[in-house]
């Protein structure tokens, strides 16, 4: 059986990552590939990546490119290009900048990998994912968006910390756009099956709460550029959970057709990935609250895509 293979759009710091991840997990062979300018930063990063194989023993083979017909039969396509957030720069700032390499990148992926699952980690996401499935004309099982698994992942992170258990206790459900207003659901969060408010107190969730919205910029204050570890682990989580037919339920911005009464717009929702992709949008109860601010994300995300449309 040919092993299956992976393209990854962008071969920075999350490129990079991406990479790594999907060779020692042995998703199957992966293709990184950036602008011609970066095309010895690929080629770089994808022989250190080999050479690290032979010391680590895993068998895929990476490559770097910076030509799209490289791609061409990928089974999965993750796309990071763009520039990366700087300093007091939010992700809607990057709206204007990345949505024309979106574009391009879209076109491109819509020619040489017309079958491909395409996760898209761009910044700002929901635009950039909603730009991506207006270009290539994909199906929207076939158009996701990294972004709840991160930031379940960060709310996950801080619960454990602040309650003093392992994160492998810890379950977390983040819905709503990928930006401050974001809806970490306290209703569905569970240690061990138990309601997180049996551990700590109002006070402090809510400040883990807005320290889950505000989870990017402080990695963006404290490093100089955005996160790559931890979204790079969660682009490979739904990957994985595609190639290999497990139908994980992972947070992830998908597009809507009626789901929690919106339609048209992509969102973070908990969403079964199978080898169709988008199996299922799960579909959950939520409080007053959750519901008037999931109303106030998705408000934000239509604002972001008209504002879009308009570039």
């Amino acid at each position: 059986m040919a092993r299956k293979k992976i393209a990854l759009v962008g071969a920075g710091n999350i490129g990079g990552e991406l990479a790594m991840l999907a060779a020692k997990r042995e998703l199957g062979d992966v293709v990184l590939l950036d602008i011609p300018d970066k095309e010895g930063v690929a080629k770089g990063k994808a022989l250190d990546i080999m050479q690290a194989g032979a010391l680590v023993g895993f068998d895929a083979t990476v490559t770097g490119t910076s030509d799209y017909g490289d791609i061409n039969g990928a089974d999965v396509v993750i796309v990071t290009a763009g520039i990366p957030r700087k300093p007091g720069m939010s992700r809607d700032d990057l709206l204007s900048i990345n949505l024309g390499i979106m574009r391009s990148v879209a076109g491109s992926i819509k020619t040489n990998a017309p079958d491909a699952l395409v996760i898209v980690i761009s910044n700002p996401l929901d635009a950039m994912v909603y730009e991506m499935k207006k270009v290539t004309g994909f199906p929207r099982e076939r158009v996701l968006g990294m972004a709840g698994a991160l930031d379940s992942a960060r709310f996950q992170c801080f619960i454990a910390e602040a309650a003093g258990v392992s994160t492998k206790a810890v379950n977390t459900l983040v819905l709503g756009g990928h930006g401050d207003t974001m809806v970490p659901c306290l209703s569905y969060c569970t240690i061990s099956g138990i309601p997180v408010r049996q551990f700590l107190d109002d006070a402090t969730l809510d400040a883990i709460v807005k320290r889950t919205r505000m989870g990017g910029g402080e990695i963006v204050e404290l490093m100089g550029t955005s996160a790559y570890y931890a979204p790079a682990a969660g682009a490979i989580s739904m990957a994985e959970s595609y190639l290999k037919d497990q139908k994980r339920v992972i947070a992830c911005a998908a597009y809507l057709d009626g789901e929690y009464g919106y339609k048209g717009i992509y969102m973070g929702v908990p969403v079964k990935i199978s080898a169709k992709g988008l199996d299922e949008v799960v579909e959950v109860e939520l409080s007053a609250d959750e519901k008037d601010m999931l109303q106030n994300s998705a408000d934000a995300v239509k604002e972001l895509i008209e504002a879009g449309s308009k570039l």
